[in-house]
């Protein structure tokens, strides 16, 4: 990871100051382990730091988060769209976590940018908006939970950090490698790792509370979409997984039972780009995946109105799953010299 701007630590400091500040911290809709991790191990840090922290999210996130210290408190603005302007309006401070564009706060986005008190963004994403006060901006770096340790430590926090601060943040940096499988190519991200690790942390106690929480029908589900709904391009070097709302309702589907979904195909020999399109009430979910150099990202931002990193990245079409998948397929073509040049490990 490229070193941290003198500069922007210095700014961060001083928008912390030395009193304590109220501070409202927002992670991205429809969080995932990054973003809760990001934000409970923020939150815990800034709060032994004598602050008063409050956790604001858009939305609920599956349960097999609801493990980390600080879970029980966080506020939710699907719940409480007047609270979650309450608690804007009393604070003295906001920090933006893991998102990289305002569109990524969904429904609360008018709150953030009507927000005339200083803010800062922590992320991990590229080409982010220039709309905070202090921007720390690494999309180098595995992870936001991993950027926000090192601005913490930067900064003069890290006597702050304990190990349930620990937990998130390594809980975080976990998911977001997909349990250090990829975006892992910089030794620094171990280092970190094994820092957390000091404070006494059990990683196959968080492993094991994120992947060994699934339910039997997200298990029926999973066998059902791989035998069901799964088509393979051996031709393209790709696969698509799809959910349709009726398959959803047939195994009881709740938020997060397809997460890590779009990663199986790629466990396929010659597989290294693969795609998970999920059935909404007025929308379809891309989620993307690669190995390698195919940049997803750039796939979901020119066809799926999407973005997010080179090897993982996320989209939405206003369509119907069928007319979505047809997309897709039309697709392949006018990517099948990239594919087949590109360089998985």
């Amino acid at each position: 990871m490229k070193e941290l701007n003198i500069e922007t630590i210095k700014a961060f400091k001083e928008l912390l100051g030395t009193s304590a500040k109220r501070i409202v911290i927002v992670p991205h809709v429809n969080p995932d382990g990054d973003a809760v991790g990001s934000a409970l191990g923020m939150a815990r840090v800034l709060k032994n730091a004598g602050h008063w922290v409050n956790v604001l999210s858009v939305n609920d996130y599956p349960g097999f988060y609801r493990w980390m210290t600080g879970h029980n408190e966080v506020s939710y603005y699907s719940k409480s769209s007047k609270k979650a302007a309450q608690l804007l309006d009393e604070s003295d401070l906001l920090v933006c976590l893991d998102f990289n564009h305002l569109s990524r706060t969904g429904d609360m986005k008018s709150l953030i940018e009507n927000y005339t008190k200083p803010s800062i963004l922590i992320d991990h994403h590229p080409y982010p908006q220039d709309f905070p006060s202090v921007l720390i901006s690494h999309p180098e770096c595995s992870s936001t939970a991993e950027l926000v340790f090192h601005v913490l430590t930067a900064a003069g926090f890290k006597e702050h950090v304990d190990k349930e601060a620990a937990e998130a943040l390594f809980c975080g940096i976990m998911t977001d490698t997909g349990s250090f499988d990829y975006n892992v190519s910089d030794p620094q991200t171990f280092q970190t790792v094994g820092e957390l690790l000091k404070y006494g942390i059990d990683q196959e106690y968080i492993h094991s509370q994120v992947f060994d929480n699934y339910s039997a029908d997200r298990m029926r589900l999973l066998g059902y979409c791989l035998n069901e709904c799964m088509e393979v391009f051996p031709e393209y070097h790709a696969a698509v997984m799809f959910l349709s709302k009726e398959t959803q309702k047939k195994f009881n589907f709740v938020r997060g039972d397809s997460e890590g979904f779009v990663n199986y195909p790629l466990s396929i020999k010659g597989i290294h780009f693969s795609t998970l399109f999920t059935e909404k009430d007025d929308m379809v979910k891309a989620s993307f995946r690669s190995k390698g150099e195919f940049a997803v990202n750039e796939f979901a931002a020119k066809n799926f109105n999407g973005g997010g990193h080179c090897n993982a990245a996320g989209g939405e079409v206003f369509a119907s799953l069928s007319d979505t998948l047809d997309k897709y397929r039309e697709l392949l073509p006018d990517y099948q010299a990239e594919l087949i040049r590109t360089k998985s490990e």
